[in-house]
């Protein structure tokens, strides 16, 4: 999914921003680390087995993905927060494509353009909409198809990434070409899907066991 923080639209910018042997890979390097170390322990607890169930699944999966959704944005405050010393302050990268997604919606479905103020509330929307439906998807073919949870969501977020930031995204015009971004961009997107799909398995898990 592409994150609330987005891809800048500007390649060069980015460069600079995410140059190899930056924070980003060492604190990449410790959050899949943290990952493995997580999804080989999962409690016991999180697998006891329960009657398929396509709208518990779904709700599950829905509280998770909204949980995970907030996990990618403080994913990427850190990552904001690690970098900051080394970008120039003054730099925004233009505009997430949550945003311009949302921009996208209402000029095209209520002719309407959206002031910064409604952009500020719009892009998060989308971000936790988006979010927020994919896991409820997710939850729900977990139900029937318990093998899209193996890897403790991993696959999921990964496959999530390929399908919406490298495919979806640039496709919409929400982003330029992945070919023009350089690979540390690539590699933080991939690592905050991570996240994601992470989050949202061990959420979508406790909330499901609940619903039993």
């Amino acid at each position: 999914m592409f994150s609330e923080t987005g891809r800048s639209s500007d390649p060069a910018l980015l460069e600079k921003r995410h140059g190899i042997g930056g924070t980003f890979y060492r604190l990449s390097s410790y959050l899949l680390s943290l990952l493995s170390s997580i999804s080989r322990g999962l409690p016991m607890w999180f697998s006891k087995k329960q009657s398929p169930s396509s709208w518990k699944g779904a709700v599950a999966g829905l509280v998770g993905g909204l949980a995970a959704s907030f996990a990618m944005n403080q994913f990427h405050a850190a990552l904001s927060a690690m970098k900051s010393d080394d970008s120039d302050s003054g730099d925004s990268g233009g505009e997430p494509a949550t945003v311009k997604a949302a921009s996208a919606i209402s000029e095209g479905a209520f002719d309407h353009t959206l002031t910064k103020k409604e952009k500020k509330v719009a892009g998060p929307a989308v971000h936790y909409s988006l979010g927020g439906g994919v896991g409820a998807i997710y939850g729900a073919a977990t139900e029937f198809l318990p093998e899209v949870s193996l890897g403790a969501g991993l696959p999921f977020g990964a496959a999530f990434w390929l399908v919406a930031d490298e495919a979806a995204v640039p496709a919409l015009g929400l982003s330029k070409a992945p070919t023009e971004y350089p690979p540390s961009v690539h590699l933080e997107a991939l690592a905050s899907h991570l996240v994601y799909g992470l989050t949202t398995e061990l959420v979508r898990r406790g909330v499901r066991n609940l619903l039993r």
